[in-house]
């Protein structure tokens, strides 16, 4: 296994992240960019919440974005509320 591999765990975290970003696309138009702004918000929120190393936090993360996405894959959940704090998130430039 090379030391650019990814771990079982990103790859779950990609997978679960691509399936949010289709879920997106299967909103109604006007409503996507909140969709897309709370998927990118939270994602990368939670992402700088927790170490690498906490295996038990990274899966219990999973397991709750998984039934997030559930909910909002739902065909009745048509727009999403953002906040502020998303908002401003969004509009701070980027440090890389």
């Amino acid at each position: 296994m090379s030391s650019n591999s990814v771990s079982g765990l990103q790859r779950e975290v990609l997978a679960l992240y691509r399936r949010a970003l289709r879920m997106v696309r299967s909103k109604p138009p006007q409503a996507r960019p909140k969709f897309s702004l709370y998927v990118r918000y939270t994602f990368r929120n939670q992402a700088s919440s927790v170490s690498p190393r906490n295996v038990a936090a990274i899966e219990h993360l999973i397991r709750r974005g998984k039934r997030q996405i559930d909910l909002y894959e739902s065909p009745s959940i048509k727009d999403c509320q953002i906040s502020q704090v998303m908002i401003d998130w969004e509009q701070a430039p980027r440090r890389s």
